[in-house]
């Protein structure tokens, strides 16, 4: 094994002082001003420069949340602005609550999870093709919108394409768009599926709705015509695999309460209602199927054996109230009157 001595610098090698302290604010210098990540910058009240900053930590129901141009945070007693956090070059258009943590769409595409307590940024997601959707160029007229026009485009369209579903304090993300919809997870933003629609259909995002437990996803479809064919709906949950059920192109979609949603899917064709908690359809009440459905309606059906029969008219009588005169049975009155047969004026006058 060779061996070699530690060298020796001479005095010609070792930097000057001076020089060392420029190389070090050199580097301090560069790091200051390296890009933040997807330009994220969070900043005081008054502060033009958006640096971080740091203050109280606030809950979520502290504060009263607004997007534009940023994710912008108030006091709600006193109206002061307590942060605010922006994307340099990019615009948040919508915003949803994911349990305690605020959800942003930004007109980019990106997607962003803050903590509102210290304006934490959480993590951020990309959506293939959202930003143009929301765009909405080369669609029929988009040349003549105004800005305006325009805004309100993105910012409805960012509102259909974002769904929180508050799960069991576990709460998760839909973002659908015509050609793709993924699924996250607030925890980490890990992606938990994504799914595209078959071929010559679309997904409709403004007819999307969602529960506490899962996210409804209409779709339409073509012929190779271009004629409107029948379509399909498909639930997603992250805890099972979810379902699709057959509609007509133009179903509608009406949520009941936190699992329920009720379906139209034209005149014909009766209403029916979906629980997405127990992912199986009610079951009419008076149906074959009743006694052995999975999912009643709300309120349960009425026992028939408990109804009276028709042929009874005593049956059907109400009871009386209490101390209310007794209706007499004519039958009765006839055969045990006295003098039943004899005119009015013989009768026996009551004592």
């Amino acid at each position: 094994m060779s061996w070699k001595p530690l060298r020796v610098l001479s005095p010609r090698s070792i930097l000057p002082a001076s020089a060392v302290m420029l190389v070090l604010a050199a580097g301090a210098a560069a790091h200051a001003n390296k890009p933040v990540p997807f330009g994220d910058r969070v900043a005081g009240p008054g502060d033009a420069g958006a640096t971080p900053v740091n203050s109280e930590s606030l809950s979520s129901a502290d504060l009263d949340l607004r997007v534009g141009p940023g994710l912008e945070a108030f006091h709600r007693q006193t109206g002061e602005q307590a942060w605010s956090y922006r994307r340099e070059g990019a615009e948040a258009l919508y915003l949803a609550m994911a349990g305690d943590n605020a959800i942003v769409v930004w007109d980019d595409g990106l997607v962003t999870s803050v903590r509102p307590g210290d304006h934490e940024v959480r993590w951020h997601r990309a959506v293939p093709g959202l930003a143009d959707w929301l765009r909405g160029d080369g669609e029929p007229g988009a040349d003549k919108r105004t800005d305006a026009q325009r805004k309100a485009l993105a910012q409805q369209r960012a509102a259909a394409a974002l769904h929180t579903v508050q799960r069991d304090g576990s709460p998760w993300l839909a973002l659908v768009t015509p050609n793709l919809t993924m699924g996250l997870r607030d925890a980490d933003g890990d992606l938990r599926y994504n799914d595209k629609p078959a071929a010559g259909c679309v997904f409709d995002p403004l007819r999307t709705v969602h529960t506490d437990y899962a996210v409804l996803v209409p779709r339409t479809c073509a012929n190779g015509s271009g004629q409107p064919a029948s379509g399909a709906i498909t639930g997603y949950r992250l805890d099972n695999k979810g379902w699709a059920m057959s509609t007509g192109p133009a179903a509608s979609f009406k949520v009941l309460d936190g699992s329920r949603v009720e379906i139209t899917d034209g005149p014909i064709v009766p209403p029916k209602v979906f629980d997405t908690k127990a992912a199986a359809p009610e079951t009419a009440c008076g149906s074959l199927d009743a006694p052995f459905a999975a999912v009643r309606p709300q309120g349960g059906c009425a026992d028939p054996s408990a109804t009276p029969a028709g042929g009874d008219p005593a049956a059907q009588a109400p009871p009386a109230a209490p101390g209310a005169p007794v209706a007499a049975d004519p039958a009765q009155d006839a055969a045990t009157a006295p003098d039943a047969g004899a005119p009015a004026g013989d009768r026996p006058a009551a004592p």
